[in-house]
């Protein structure tokens, strides 16, 4: 997931204001739905919470005006849909279900902890079991939206982690291409039949090293290329699915990717068809250039 995300870190400088004396294992108490019922567990035992039983512990609604849109969203990893809360957390399902996690739950537990003004609650967004087993705990929001009571969360959820031996991260961004080659990748993530024949030729060429120009210092494939090797095969739900490990992710093969994308008659893409917002095609960018052609 370090490949992929921008993790924030601003919520260092909240933690002197958490309050870590002597005992704070046990004044601090995450709240969980077991079940229909809701279960508390100190701090300190929080580590042995059945979290392949538990429910969320926060439901959301849809309704008109609100500023958010929440929804499901299907992952093939899980074989479920999963609920989210705005367009940013569908995102890190989607890379989630790009990694390979075994388990994602939106909502997991609502944290009760101390800090120098009184107590505060905060409920995470997502906690997930890595496809090594590991549990990480995942708060999404972009950074200009943080405000100083969400670093004292985000500050108090990354103590909670660390006292459970759970990762965490603050989702704030996307690295350069991520969004746009995933969302490539999973639009066709689906095993499709290789009625020619092409796939096994091409992975047979991958072992092989003659398709390896993703893998060399200086080397930027073109995305006529990417598709001359991908296209007509099942390689991409092949990648989506784990199949090579040297192609999963590289900022290399994101681009090719992301080329090929945006201009899928062939070509390098100029300097309009690059521009982006928020990880996304200019789609009236890319509109003029093709015009242009």
């Amino acid at each position: 997931m370090d490949d992929l995300l921008v993790a924030y870190a601003g919520d260092a400088v909240e933690r002197g204001r958490l309050r870590l004396a002597d005992g704070w294992l046990r004044r601090w108490v995450g709240t969980w739905l077991v079940g229909r019922a809701e279960v508390s567990w100190p701090l300190a035992e929080m580590a042995s919470v059945p979290v392949l039983s538990s429910q969320p512990v926060r439901r959301f609604t849809w309704r008109s005006r609100q500023g958010h849109r929440p929804g499901l969203q299907f992952m093939v990893s899980t074989g479920r849909h999963h609920g989210f809360e705005s367009l940013e957390e569908q995102r890190l399902l989607l890379a989630l279900d790009f990694v390979g996690v075994l388990e994602v739950l939106p909502q997991p537990f609502e944290l009760d902890f101390e800090h120098q003004g009184g107590r505060s609650r905060h409920v995470p967004d997502f906690l997930a079991v890595m496809p090594d087993g590991r549990i990480w705990l995942f708060d999404v929001r972009p950074e200009w939206l943080v405000k100083p009571e969400d670093r004292l969360k985000f500050a108090a959820a990354r103590e909670a982690a660390a006292a459970c031996g759970w990762g965490y991260s603050v989702v704030a961004g996307w690295q350069e291409h991520v969004l746009t080659g995933l969302d490539h990748l999973s639009s066709q993530r689906r095993p499709l039949p290789d009625r020619l024949g092409l796939e096994e030729s091409c992975w047979r060429r991958r072992r092989c090293g003659s398709v390896s120009w993703w893998r060399r210092p200086g080397c930027r494939p073109s995305p006529a290329r990417t598709r001359r090797i991908c296209s007509g095969t099942g390689v991409w739900a092949s990648i989506w699915a784990g199949r090579s490990a040297t192609l999963r992710w590289s900022g290399l093969f994101a681009q090719a990717v992301c080329d090929a994308v945006v201009r899928p008659g062939g070509g390098h893409a100029g300097g309009a068809e690059r521009r982006r917002v928020d990880g996304h095609r200019d789609r009236a960018a890319v509109r003029a250039a093709d015009a242009g052609h």
